[in-house]
């Protein structure tokens, strides 16, 4: 259930990791973004950022036209 409303997949509360490659940094931001080519226009993915990582994916999926917004982690839905 999407309770607020950010139309973005449940993260696994235990797996709260930076998905940068490499990186095993905690987590503080959840990147939505979204596949036009194979999501429906209001499903939202979710990569996990730290601190350091951010910028660096944000412009990784802005460039490809897949990035949607950014949300601190404590807005996630929990799997």
């Amino acid at each position: 259930m999407d309770v607020l409303g950010l139309g973005a997949d449940p993260v696994a509360a235990d797996a709260l990791v930076c998905s940068a490659k490499g990186c095993r940094a905690d987590a503080r931001w959840g990147l939505l973004w979204n596949n036009p080519k194979l999501h429906t226009p209001d499903r939202r993915k979710v990569w996990l950022a730290c601190d350091d990582h951010r910028e660096h994916l944000e412009q990784f999926l802005g460039a490809r036209s897949f990035w949607k917004r950014t949300v601190g982690v404590d807005e996630l839905e929990r799997a």
